[in-house]
């Protein structure tokens, strides 16, 4: 059975086309829209323009460019045409970034979140346990109840020492 000439699934294409490694070319359309945004950049770019204009408008011989300067227009649209890709090219990997950021900071918030609410739940008990412990009050009150309560047991003395019977002696003494 031989294969559908028509199928959607897969694209076509020749397997020797041009490629290129996206990692590689990201990093050099970085710097070169980094590039775009400098004083360097806007001042050279002005210096040319003016020499262009300058030497188009006013040389006597050697006019490359006269007036309206059509040359000059397709340079920069040129450029132009190059400079917004790779400029949205670089916004997209710096989005990117940001967005692996935003996910290792909810990450990092997340753990200290779970963090802060172990340690309120450890303070708390911390708080319950010392509100349930006795007290010198509690352990005279106690004391006090229990001194009253054997007061009034009949026939028993609290003064008095503990007796030793005559069996009851150590044999070594």
């Amino acid at each position: 059975m031989s294969p559908r000439l028509d199928d959607l699934g897969k694209p076509r294409g020749t397997a020797g086309g041009p490629s290129y490694n996206p990692d590689a070319f990201g990093p050099a359309a970085e710097k070169f829209a980094r590039f775009f945004g400098t004083p360097t950049y806007l001042i050279w770019q002005t210096v040319i323009v003016a020499v262009w204009i300058i030497l188009n408008a006013f040389a006597f011989s050697f006019k490359w460019d006269p007036y309206p300067f059509i040359l000059l227009n397709l340079v920069f649209s040129t450029q132009a045409a190059y400079a917004a890709p790779l400029i949205l090219l670089a916004q997209n990997r710096q989005a990117d970034r940001d967005k692996a950021e935003m996910e290792r900071d909810r990450e990092r918030n997340a753990r200290a979140l779970a963090d802060m609410e172990f340690i309120g739940r450890e303070i708390a008990g911390i708080r319950l346990t010392l509100e349930a412990k006795a007290d010198r009050g509690d352990v005279t009150e106690a004391l006090d109840r229990l001194t009253h309560a054997l007061e009034r047991v009949p026939g028993l003395e609290l003064g008095a020492t503990a007796t030793t019977e005559p069996g009851d002696e150590d044999p070594e003494t």
